[in-house]
């Protein structure tokens, strides 16, 4: 798959496990006056991004849900009264300018037999910004943000096995030398966060 290009689910309901949702990732450029520094894997500078009509409707309406059918995009471009090609350009263009980092699927990834743990790290000032540069590399870390807390560093791990979290929390702190917090998940809670722009 090329870079930026938007994953086509097909299939019916049916097919399409039940942790299956879709969600639209926002950059911090697009809330920074309303939220605290974000860190993703984006090339953007802090800038504040101006964003289309178009881009914002795409946005907005995109990020609870999306339609699991044969024509998925076809669908959704229809109820925001688009043409297909259009929505999926207007996607790709997104994800390209680095205004959205992740389109597609979110699946259950316990129930595939690997496993998640929200981590964090103490990290001084002036060593943060390697150290997110680091944990941005490693394929395992879905994303991280930057806090201000004694454990400024927050990050996701994501592993295909449930062994692999410790393994990696462990080379985590060989290569940065700081210890990682690990924080498995005991009971979850879907919130359904949406953020207006």
């Amino acid at each position: 798959r090329a870079p930026g290009s938007v994953r086509r689910i097909a299939g019916n309901q049916a097919e399409v496990k039940a942790g299956l949702r879709f969600r639209c990732t926002v950059l911090k450029q697009v809330f920074q006056a309303k939220r605290s520094p974000i860190l993703l894997k984006s090339e953007l500078s802090d800038t504040v991004v101006d964003l289309t009509d178009l881009e914002k409707l795409v946005i907005n309406s995109l990020q609870g849900s999306f339609p699991v059918c044969a024509h998925p995009f076809a669908v959704a471009a229809a109820e925001l009264d688009l043409d297909e090609a259009t929505l999926i350009a207007t996607i790709e263009d997104l994800q390209t300018r680095g205004i959205i980092t992740r389109f597609g699927p979110l699946f259950d990834i316990q129930k595939a037999g690997g496993d998640f743990c929200l981590c964090a790290i103490s990290t001084p000032v002036d060593q943060w910004e390697s150290t997110a540069e680091h944990l941005n590399a490693m394929p395992e870390v879905a994303h991280n943000y930057l806090r201000n807390h004694q454990y400024n560093l927050w990050f996701v791990l994501a592993t295909e096995k449930e062994e692999q979290i410790w393994s990696t929390i462990k080379q985590i702190e060989q290569d940065t030398g700081y210890p990682v917090l690990a924080l498995p998940k005991e009971q979850e809670y879907f919130i359904g966060l949406h953020l207006e722009v």
